[in-house]
């Protein structure tokens, strides 16, 4: 008998109808009693049938050949009617809200803050106190540290969960991170957490029941009886942190009882001893990396992605994105079915908790963070370019690597918004693409070692006091740690040089943090960096940090250096004040909504400008990234359109046809056009 065989592809929007038809009354079955709906399910419905076919496809996409297929997908779907049914009247209306004005974001009243609840204001009380310090500095979208359990000790800065719905015990409970994010709403700002998707700990209650030999808890994780799988995976991947542990796999003898493939381990005194069993582990030894091939884990992280949107949270970071699907002979970075999982993410997220924003977080090459940024994956995008760029800048008083990145790489989806920033609780790596480097006669690998050289303060005539991360022996490979004000001089200025060393340091801070608050996307200010916060040396007294030098630039508020910040005559006032000038400058200012920035050239290496508009303003930003005086011709903005007066909103200078224009050490201005 001769079989036909089908070998086409099926026809997805189709089946996705068919599949939605079939599985509605079952869902309605279990959610409604007789006549009476739920509150919202009409909405609920109704976002369902307008978003399930993308979900349906992407998830088709991912797990088409699983045989429980069907089985995982209407668990999904009860997982979502499940969320939405938790969610209160307050977040449902906030969601009816931003799909009606989907560009909120873009707003230039837009300021983003980011700091560690315990390190800023000891706990989540602490936070709750500080909004009317947030609220001075204009803050309306506040990026929270992870706060979520983690083990004692050890635990890369929480990025190590342990359990995504409990708030680390010495910050706070659920219940008070809820109260604070209502706190948040009421004073206009957004509540922004991480979700670490790539990794859970291994004190996690899935990695616990994985090492008592579970066998559903094992496909959690990639985990291996021998070397012979991962050492075929290794030979195309990267060392992430070297210094720490080869490779990208962990040995199981490091766990008391460790389990076997076939689960025996853990299940009593006949189990079989699982050997040198390994776990993947692309970070730390206790980051155990989680298998996005098994639906289960996707359906279980929708639902802690879900969780966390009902307790208010309106913005996720999805932290390391680009290493969350694994193909063998690859990097196993930025592989397709990464961004197919974020998209899938998306579409859970415009059923469910429409409210709810992404933010990706990938330090990759420039063109592959471009890629993870849409309407349909991540909306927001942390801007490494443009971080990496600021600093390289800095160091060698030359704009042309940054103007020319930025005049080709800058421009992403209208509806998205860069997250520009000067520093985070990261380390920074130099990110630039080699390919634009070699177009201005600059050689990419020596000069990243040129630019670690010099924000390590080994370079001669270097301002900077930074220090080495994860510095790789076989590469030469490294990144730098360090504060805003200590890597742009303050504490070299104020530890062996003079007044005018320190006025040069104060000027590079508030360069910088000119440019991210006035060029297209949301600023995000590393809280500490408003008072020139220093390295704090002190981390390598604490075993639990002493090999993290990123803890150097994670000092605990000082709140007593924070209450100089309205005397001018302080240093903590002296940058507070023309910063907290530059955010109100902002937020008066239209020409800085939205995305649209044109890069120009001005024909001066030094100096980097674009001009911001919206609708009918427009504003040309000027920045010097030097500390000799530079001098814009009149005929060169003659050259660029502009012909009228124009006035310096941040000094209220007039700047008179015919008259050029004078800049001095790291000076900038915001000119207004018309």
């Amino acid at each position: 008998m001769n079989f036909l065989v089908q070998t086409t592809q099926p026809d997805l929007e189709h089946e996705a109808a068919r599949t939605l038809a079939r599985l509605l009354p079952r869902l309605e079955a279990r959610y409604v009693k007789g006549e009476k709906r739920p509150a919202g399910w009409a909405d609920f419905i109704r976002r369902l049938h307008a978003h399930f076919p993308r979900l349906f496809a992407l998830y088709y996409y991912l797990y088409r050949e699983k045989y429980d297929f069907f089985y995982h997908l209407e668990s999904l779907l009860n997982t979502l009617a499940d969320s939405w049914l938790a969610r209160s009247a307050e977040l449902q209306a906030l969601d009816t809200a931003r799909e009606q004005h989907p560009a909120w974001f873009q707003s230039n009243e837009m300021v983003g803050a980011v700091c560690y609840a315990d390190l800023f204001a000891n706990d989540l009380a602490g936070i709750h106190a500080k909004i009317p310090y947030f609220k001075e500095l204009g803050i309306t979208y506040l990026h929270l540290m992870p706060l979520f359990r983690a083990p004692d000790g050890e635990n890369d800065g929480g990025y190590a969960v342990s359990s995504y719905r409990e708030v680390h015990p010495p910050l706070g409970t659920m219940d008070q991170l809820a109260d604070l994010a209502r706190a948040f709403r009421a004073e206009g700002i957004s509540l922004v957490l991480d979700l670490v998707f790539n990794h859970t700990s291994d004190e996690h209650i899935w990695a616990k029941a994985a090492l008592a030999g579970d066998p559903d808890s094992l496909d959690i994780y990639r985990i291996y009886p021998d070397r012979t799988i991962p050492d075929q995976y290794e030979r195309t991947l990267r060392e992430i942190f070297p210094d720490e542990h080869p490779g990208a796999f962990s040995p199981l003898s490091q766990w008391s009882s460790p389990p076997s493939p076939q689960g025996g381990r853990g299940r009593g005194s006949e189990a079989e001893p699982w050997g040198e069993g390994w776990v993947w582990t692309t970070f730390h030894r206790y980051q155990w990396d989680l298998n996005y091939a098994n639906p289960d884990v996707f359906n279980r992280m929708a639902g802690e992605m879900l969780f966390l949107a009902n307790v208010g949270v309106e913005v996720i970071r999805l932290d390391a994105v680009a290493f969350i699907w694994k193909q063998m002979g690859t990097s196993c970075e930025n592989l397709p079915e990464a961004h197919i999982l974020i998209q899938a993410f998306n579409a859970v997220a415009r059923i469910a908790a429409p409210a709810l924003l992404f933010k990706s977080e990938a330090i990759v090459h420039p063109a592959d963070v471009a890629r993870y940024i849409s309407p349909e994956e991540c909306q927001l995008s942390y801007n490494p370019l443009l971080m990496a760029l600021l600093w390289e800048s800095l160091a060698t008083r030359n704009a042309s690597l940054l103007r020319l990145s930025m005049s080709e790489r800058f421009q992403i989806n209208p509806a998205c918004a860069w997250v520009n920033y000067v520093r985070v609780h990261d380390d920074i790596g130099w990110t630039f693409a080699d390919e634009d480097a070699i177009r201005l006669g600059i050689e990419g690998y020596p000069h990243r070692r040129f630019l670690n050289e010099f924000y390590m303060g080994r370079f001669p005539g270097s301002f900077a006091r930074g220090l080495p991360f994860q510095y790789n022996p076989k590469t030469g490979d490294a990144r730098i740690s360090g504060t805003c004000a200590s890597l742009a001089g303050l504490e070299k200025a104020l530890a062996e040089e003079t007044e005018v060393e320190v006025s040069l340091a104060l000027g590079r801070i508030l360069l910088i943090h000119s440019i991210i608050l006035s060029i297209g996307g949301i600023p995000l200010l590393y809280l500490g960096d408003e008072i020139g916060t220093l390295n704090d040396y002190g981390y390598r007294d604490d075993p639990a940090k002493a090999e993290d030098s990123r803890w150097v630039h994670r000092p605990r508020a000082d709140w007593n250096v924070y209450e100089q910040r309205h005397n001018a005559g302080t240093l903590p006032g002296r940058l507070f004040q023309p910063l907290s000038h530059l955010i109100h400058l902002r937020k008066s200012t239209p020409a800085l909504a939205g995305h649209d920035t044109q890069i120009l050239d001005v024909g001066n290496p030094h100096i980097f400008a674009y001009v911001r508009q919206h609708e009918s303003d427009h504003v040309l930003i000027l920045a010097s990234f030097t500390e000799q005086p530079q001098t814009i011709s009149w005929n060169e903005f003659r050259l660029q359109g502009l012909t009228g007066t124009l006035m310096d909103l941040v000094s209220g200078k007039k700047l008179e046809p015919g008259q050029d224009l004078e800049l001095g050490p790291f000076q900038f201005v915001w000119l207004k056009i018309g």
